[in-house]
């Protein structure tokens, strides 16, 4: 067995932070059944998408809620990459947590803002770890990183295989989205695995079609854009293959 990474595509519940993590619990576990060695969750994955009611929802970076997810992180020899607004210090961001087994749990925060989250949010350059799994050096984005073509420019600059977006993007962005990866994953030489929800979000519908992109800018897999599932990418030599579980 290759290396298998994959993507969560998942329906959150506004407002509903306890239903959200069991939802995560449940993805984890089916990757971890599945021989997976990393996960991702789409753009604020446990709160589901927020701006105005992000500070209540907000988590700090050592916040007690996530203990669970850390655990199933280091048991399951899993690493999990999930969203939420996170408060650092006295400013708000849009992040991401990134669990590693028997690890410190490092942050990424969004470092371009769509319009009007500048009102709620604050964008920073300074959390952006480089993540180490097998030969693969792993850089994150989120949702806005990827229409600033600089972002993924300056991730092949450090050297990244692997980019890994975690958007949410409505039906009608996503043709923008998959023709923007493509490019990135052709001109830096990345592969590039990206997570978005279904359902809605926000009051806003979400276009699912969560995708692996290989380096030669050839999208691989995706799902679909009603249902929650898993995209699990293997590699094998120089390529990858893919399977796909729609719950």
């Amino acid at each position: 067995m290759g290396l298998i990474i994959c993507a969560a595509q998942t329906r959150p519940v506004r407002g509903d932070i306890d239903k959200n993590l069991i939802d995560h619990y449940h993805w984890i576990e089916l990757a971890a059944t599945n021989g997976a060695q990393l996960i991702v969750f789409p753009e604020m994955s446990i709160t589901g998408y927020e701006r105005e009611d992000a500070h209540k929802f907000s988590f700090s970076t050592d916040d007690k809620r996530l203990d669970t997810i850390k655990k199933l992180s280091t048991e399951n020899k899993l690493i999990i990459i999930a969203g939420a607004p996170i408060q650092i210090n006295n400013s708000l961001f849009i992040g991401s947590f990134i669990f590693q087994p028997s690890s410190p749990t490092l942050i990424y925060t969004k470092q371009f803002l769509h319009d009007g989250e500048e009102q709620c949010f604050s964008a920073s350059h300074h959390f952006n770890p480089t993540i180490k799994l097998e030969s693969e050096n792993i850089q994150l984005a989120i949702c806005a990183d990827i229409d600033h073509s600089i972002h993924p420019e300056n991730a092949a600059k450090n050297l990244s295989t692997l980019y890994i977006p975690s958007i949410f993007f409505s039906p009608q962005g996503i043709p923008k989205a998959y023709q923007s990866l493509a490019l990135y994953s052709k001109n830096y030489q990345m592969n590039i695995l990206m997570s978005n929800y279904v359902g809605e979000s926000y009051g806003m519908s979400a276009g699912g079609q969560s995708g692996f992109w290989n380096n030669d800018g050839h999208c691989i897999s995706s799902l679909n854009d009603v249902n929650a599932g898993l995209l699990l990418i293997e590699k094998n030599g120089e390529s990858w293959s893919s399977k796909i579980i729609y719950e």
